[in-house]
């Protein structure tokens, strides 16, 4: 990063005041290395052993857009590359498989990267990202920008002792590109990386709240997908087996 990460880093802190709303039993710290984020909840505190993984496929991955610039750019599927780290080549299948650029897969990817090392409880969020691995039933607070819900409601997740991806794109508040206004699209899948590309993907679809039945259209002809929450203002639609909406 150049000299204006302090006011990038100020900024991130501000958009990610949700995770005040942390209510666990698990441990919860942050783990930061450039300009990934994360928020962890674990059984045991493994600041160190996360953060040395990070560090490792952050550079994995610069050294593929070394080589290969347009990795970091392109808005549209990319060619499988069998000579890719494996970061990169499972970014290149969800993000096909969604029709969207391997960036958009990213912070999923490297959530669920981190998350599988560990076993038991954890939950890992990288920017609205989640991996969650848990015995147990969780609730998962909706972070939704202005919109009333913001806050105000939750998934119910069952347990997920596979791993689980939750994964948050939105138009009107975070850092990551968007080309719709959604204030929140939630995808749940197995696969977190593919969570994350298919909710850039219908993120994209929403403007207006009219636009939900498209969005919803395209989520459900990707068959790994379990669920969808979309938020608009004062309207949501919801699709899935997995989701449970509650107040919190």
């Amino acid at each position: 990063m150049n000299g204006d990460f302090g006011e990038y880093q100020k900024r991130i802190d501000t958009e990610r005041t949700y995770r005040l709303m942390t209510n666990s039993e698990l441990e919860a710290y942050r783990v930061s290395v450039g300009e990934s984020d994360l928020w962890v909840l674990s059984e045991q505190e493994k600041q160190a052993e996360i953060k040395k993984m990070l560090k490792n496929l952050r550079i994995q991955l610069k050294d593929y857009i070394d080589r290969a610039p347009i990795f970091a750019t392109t808005l549209v599927p990319y060619p499988d590359d069998l000579m890719a780290c494996e970061l990169v080549r499972w970014m290149i299948s969800a993000s096909n498989k969604a029709g969207v650029g391997p960036m958009a897969t990213v912070a999923g990817a490297i959530a669920a990267s981190i998350g599988k090392q560990f076993p038991g409880e954890v939950m890992i969020e990288n920017g609205g990202d989640i991996y969650l691995c848990s015995s147990k039933e969780r609730v998962i607070a909706i972070a939704a920008g202005k919109s009333p819900f913001s806050g105000k409601i939750g998934l119910k997740l069952p347990p997920s002792p596979d791993g689980i991806g939750i994964c948050t794109s939105a138009g009107t508040v975070g850092p990551s590109l968007s080309f719709g206004k959604a204030d929140a699209v939630v995808i749940i899948a197995a696969d977190t990386a593919l969570a994350d590309a298919v909710a850039t993907g219908a993120g994209n679809l929403i403007q207006v709240p009219n636009d939900f039945e498209k969005a919803l259209a395209y989520v459900q002809q990707i068959p790994e997908i379990q669920g969808a929450l979309l938020i608009k203002n004062t309207q949501m639609a919801a699709w899935g087996e997995l989701i449970e909406i509650c107040p919190l």
